[in-house]
């Protein structure tokens, strides 16, 4: 099993930019993508439904905002938009596809780097999220989540962390979040998992020579209960092509829909 996972940055740009036909090269079973800034109804049939895929949609109320999406090979029992709060549900950052003995959810976290009442509007995430990570890990289901969460964990995940340690992203609080998803609930970050090297990134700033110079982030995960951490075999960022500000994180599971 395959599973691909990328923050778009409009989805509309990024087929614009032959994410589409890319997809088709790739031998991927489940997409998870995110900051899809569009409504379903501005989306073309090849969008909606790649060859092969069925797709699955949960759009911000606001046009040109947020929105997650998952594209699955295999038709999913259920489907479900949200977590049942409002402000966060109407962000449309939540979309869960369940399988028999999986569950994978496309996941976009809010950003708190344009101002305080973003960074609020974080930490109000964050602390509603927890209690359903924590429903998800005692679940009899594999779970895995993929998307942007906008925190780098570790020092490790970011070039320049001593000049970001103030900055949404990177702040001590969001970390040590992150931290306790995986220590006290017992999540694993899969990517980690098998790749300890420095300069694995996922984002990287439009301003100066972020991508060039490879000053970036790694803030797209994919984090997993065990038991289907377990059994993730390899993982790669695919940087030979670019379809948004983002890269997609690729990992291989020995593992059957």
């Amino acid at each position: 099993m395959q599973i691909i996972t990328l923050n778009l940055n409009g989805i509309r740009a990024a087929a614009r930019k032959g994410f589409f036909e890319w997809l088709t090269t790739r031998q991927a079973d489940i997409v998870c993508v995110q900051e899809l800034k569009a409504q379903t109804t501005d989306l073309t049939e090849k969008i909606l439904a790649p060859l092969g895929y069925h797709g699955y949609f949960h759009c911000a109320e606001k046009k040109g905002y947020s929105g997650v999406g998952i594209y699955s090979r295999l038709k999913p029992d259920r489907i479900t938009e949200g977590i049942g709060i409002t402000e966060i549900d109407q962000e449309g950052r939540y979309l869960c596809a369940d399988y028999d003995g999986l569950s994978v959810i496309s996941l976009y976290l809010p950003s708190g780097s344009s101002g305080d009442h973003r960074q609020a509007s974080k930490f109000f995430f964050l602390e509603k999220f927890f209690p359903l990570l924590e429903t998800l890990a005692d679940n009899k289901q594999n779970v895995i989540l993929c998307g942007d969460w906008n925190i780098a964990h570790k020092e490790i995940d970011l070039r320049n962390w001593r000049a970001n340690q103030k900055n949404s992203g990177f702040l001590p609080e969001e970390r040590a979040w992150l931290t306790n998803v995986l220590n006290k609930i017992g999540f694993i970050d899969v990517f980690r998992q098998l790749n300890q090297e420095a300069g694995q990134y996922t984002w990287w700033s439009n301003r100066g020579q972020a991508w060039t110079n490879n000053v970036g982030w790694r803030i797209d995960y994919q984090i997993a209960t065990p038991k289907i951490a377990g059994k993730a075999t390899d993982a790669m960022i695919y940087k030979t092509e670019r379809f948004s500000d983002h890269s997609p994180l690729i990992i291989n599971y020995n593992y059957e829909l």
